[in-house]
């Protein structure tokens, strides 16, 4: 069983009607119902949100955590420096993390990448079509190509993030632009997986076909390996050197 907890700010939802209509309970409790759906016992889903102490992301929880998955948009200064090194330790240590959409500001997004993390965007209501360019990856499995997105926020090309270790998707728009919105890394002993769609604005977390890409991402993310990183208080005396 994979233990996953899904973290969101839960700040759109709490204070402007037409997302509160689209996401009654929240996006993080409609990507926990899309995990679980998709899932089913192979998962445990928890969610936490930012208004939580310590943003719902206490040592314990992140201990019992194999995977987090991270939407955040309005209020990336708000998470705290030190909630945020907890979780940078947990990635080396071997977790999970499906960062999403917006969260490519958040600053453990930033932190672990290493680079800005821009991007050219615009918000009209476009089609976006999600094109699988790496078939084989266990992320794109039983994904149609495209995946059909009738109405989303544009995100475009230069994207300043490293070169990913993998493309798995790229995304088109009506205006002609493209995106590295399906991308992997790993940083120590954790897996890093960035999907772009999913706008506050649009209902795409309740689209099937980005949920499944969501519940493969979980399944791929799992720890292999959960430790300590090397260099630690728990490391082997010297081992480091």
């Amino acid at each position: 069983m994979v233990r996953v907890t899904v973290w969101g700010e839960n700040v759109h939802e709490r204070e402007e009607p037409a997302v509160r209509a689209i996401y009654p309970d929240g996006m993080h409790s409609a990507i926990a119902a899309g995990l679980s759906q998709s899932l089913g016992e192979r998962v445990r889903v928890r969610t936490a949100t930012l208004e939580q102490h310590e943003h719902g992301l206490t040592e314990d929880v992140l201990d019992d955590t194999d995977v987090l998955t991270w939407w955040g948009h309005g209020a990336h200064d708000q998470v705290s420096d030190e909630v945020v090194a907890r979780v940078h330790q947990a990635v080396l240590s071997g977790m999970g993390l499906l960062v999403l959409h917006s969260g490519h500001y958040s600053k453990i997004f930033k932190t672990l990448l290493g680079t800005p993390c821009d991007l050219r965007w615009r918000n009209a209501g476009e089609r976006e079509l999600v094109w699988t360019v790496d078939p084989s990856h266990p992320i794109a499995a039983g994904v149609p190509n495209p995946i059909v997105i009738d109405a989303q926020e544009m995100y475009g090309e230069p994207f300043a993030i490293p070169r990913p270790d993998e493309l798995i998707f790229i995304s088109s728009f009506a205006g002609g632009e493209v995106f590295r919105g399906g991308c992997t890394w790993v940083r120590g002993a954790g897996r890093i997986f960035y999907f772009s769609p999913g706008d506050q604005e649009y209902p795409v977390y309740h689209h099937p076909d980005v949920q499944r890409v969501l519940a493969n991402a979980v399944l791929w993310a799992a720890p292999r390996l959960r430790s300590a990183p090397a260099g630690s208080p728990e490391s082997p005396v010297g081992w480091w050197t």
